[in-house]
C-alpha cells in the first residue's frame, strides 16, 4: 500500500506486484481496484497486459524502473530514452502516469545496488528517535543529496517506503507491538525537541523522514509513502 503524505488530502493505493504464480489477470486486478476505490497503483516492472488493462481506467500509476535495468540506461542516454517510449510514451494516452521510481531501495552500501534511486526506505535513516532529530545515515548522503536536490529543483517529491513493523522486530522490547499496528489507545511517544505526539509509529517514521530531508537540503519537499504494510 502507499500513500501521497503531506499537510494536504491523502490519496492510497495498493501495490501491484506481479511475482508468483496462478495470478488473477490484469483486467480483474483493476476491477479489484475499481470496485474498492483505489485510484492509484505500483507497478514494480513495466508489464505489458497490465499497462494495457490500465488505459481508460483513470487509476493512477507509479511505475518502476527495475534495479536490474539501472545500470544499462544510466551508462546510455539512447537505452534509457527507449526505455521511456516503450513503457511510458506508447501508453500515454490513456494511462494516468504518476510517478516514476528510478529504482526500489537502492543502497549502494549493499551488494548490487549502486545506482542511485527515487523510492527510498526507513533502513537509510541513521537517527530516527525521536523524529525531529530523523538523519539519513552518513555513508549514504553522498548519494542521497544529490537526489534530494534534484527533486527539490524540480519540485517532485521523494518515494520513501515505511515499514513499521521493521523497527518493531529489531527493537521489540522498546517498541510496543500496539504503537507499530496502529492500535495504542493514546499518545505513546511525546518528542522532547517540539512536544509533538504520537500514537502510532508509522507517523513517527514519516517526521523522522521530513526531519532528515530538512538536514540535507530538502525541509520543504512532499514526501509519497510508496510502500507499506
Amino acid at each position: 500500500m502507499f500513500a501521497q503524505y503531506n499537510a494536504g488530502a491523502q490519496s492510497i493505493g495498493v501495490c501491484n506486484g506481479r511475482d508468483g504464480n496462478n495470478l488473477p489477470s490484469p483486467q480483474a486486478v483493476i476491477d479489484l481496484y475499481r470496485n474498492n476505490g483505489f485510484a492509484r497503483m505500483r507497478l514494480y516492472s513495466p508489464d505489458p497486459a497490465t499497462l494495457q488493462a490500465l488505459r481508460g481506467s483513470n487509476i493512477e500509476l507509479i511505475l518502476d524502473v527495475p534495479n536490474l535495468d539501472l545500470q544499462a540506461l544510466a551508462a546510455d542516454t539512447s537505452a534509457a530514452t527507449q526505455w521511456v517510449q516503450t513503457n511510458i510514451r506508447n501508453y500515454s494516452f490513456g494511462v494516468r502516469f504518476r510517478y516514476i521510481a528510478v529504482g526500489n531501495e537502492v543502497d549502494p552500501n549493499n551488494g548490487g545496488t549502486n545506482q542511485v534511486s527515487t523510492a527510498s526506505y526507513t533502513g537509510l535513516l541513521g537517527i530516527s528517535y525521536p523524529p525531529s532529530n530523523g538523519a539519513f545515515r552518513d555513508n549514504v548522503r553522498s548519494f542521497m543529496d544529490p537526489i534530494i536536490r534534484f527533486l527539490v529543483n524540480n519540485g517532485s517529491p521523494l518515494l520513501v517506503n515505511v515499514y513499521p513493523y521493521f523497527s518493531y522486530i529489531g527493537d521489540p522490547v522498546s517498541i510496543q507491538l500496539s504503537y507499530a499496528l496502529f492500535t495504542a489507545p493514546g499518545v505513546v511517544v511525546r518528542d522532547p525537541n517540539n512536544n509533538l505526539e504520537y500514537q502510532n509509529l508509522f507517523d513517527a517514521l514519516v517526521d523522522a523522514h521530513h526531519a532528515a530531508l530538512g538536514r540535507a537540503g530538502g525541509p520543504n519537499l512532499d514526501i509519497v509513502v510508496s510502500e507499506s504494510g
